[in-house]
């Protein structure tokens, strides 16, 4: 019989809590934008829905009344995932650079789908609000795909590793495409002179829910190991990581 997998340690489990949050806050967050918006535009003078009832972009959430909450989530991502820490410093310094280019995200604001012309400075906090964000998608990609496929070498490689394993990479490949369909639209927006398409909403919220997903698995939030495991299968596991 294996003892149980997961840490009774104090701060294991706080950190274990700190993915879960990130996960939650990245799966809600465009959900919470959504519905808050609507809600205020209900509770509003005019007590009618808003118009576009969804913004054509997360980003475009900063200029309505869920800004506070926009700018705050993001600070918070920024916040934890400069928090992580990993097996070696490359674990750490990725961390660091997902936190700012989070951070990033919130000081630079997108262009105002309100406005017909941008000032220079508008147009340039645009560009790197956009270099921000796809940066910050890739780097979340690389620490989905690479990093949290990692494990520590007293454990056993279990069924369930591998699970969540396939569960990183797919999150991983998910965040790439979705982020080079983001850049794509971005850029025949600013080149037509146009505002964004209504999918490059849907393309954000999916990479979100892929990030959320991946570190609510790596958060314990499901997936985790059993609290005991059969002796033919931790012989069969550990054969097929020696494999």
């Amino acid at each position: 019989m294996l003892p149980r997998s997961t840490s009774t340690n104090p701060v294991v489990l706080s950190y274990y809590t700190m993915r879960r949050t990130v996960g939650i806050i990245a799966l809600t967050f465009p959900f919470a934008l959504a519905a808050g918006s609507i809600l205020a535009a209900l509770l509003g003078p005019s007590h009618q829905l808003s118009h576009p009832l969804l913004q054509r972009s997360i980003s475009d959430y900063y200029f309505t009344p869920m800004r506070n909450f926009y700018v705050g989530s993001l600070w918070s991502i920024a916040a934890f995932l400069a928090s992580t820490r990993g097996y070696d410093l490359r674990d750490e310094i990725t961390g660091y650079l997902a936190g700012v280019c989070a951070l990033g995200v919130a000081v630079c604001p997108s262009f105002n789908p309100r406005s017909s012309f941008y000032t220079p400075q508008e147009f340039a906090f645009g560009l790197i609000h956009t270099a921000f964000a796809a940066l910050m998608y890739l780097v979340l990609s690389y620490i989905c795909i690479f990093l949290f496929r990692k494990s520590s070498p007293q454990k056993p490689f279990t069924r369930r590793k591998r699970d969540r394993n396939l569960i990183y990479v797919a999150c991983g490949l998910i965040m790439v495409a979705c982020m080079i369909a983001m850049v794509g639209l971005t850029i025949r927006s600013v080149v037509e002179r146009r505002h964004p398409s209504q999918w490059l909403f849907w393309c954000e919220s999916s990479a979100l829910c892929a990030f959320g997903v991946a570190w609510l698995t790596k958060g314990e939030g499901f997936m985790r190991d059993k609290r005991h495991m059969p002796n033919h299968d931790v012989v069969h596991d550990r054969e097929a990581a020696s494999s």
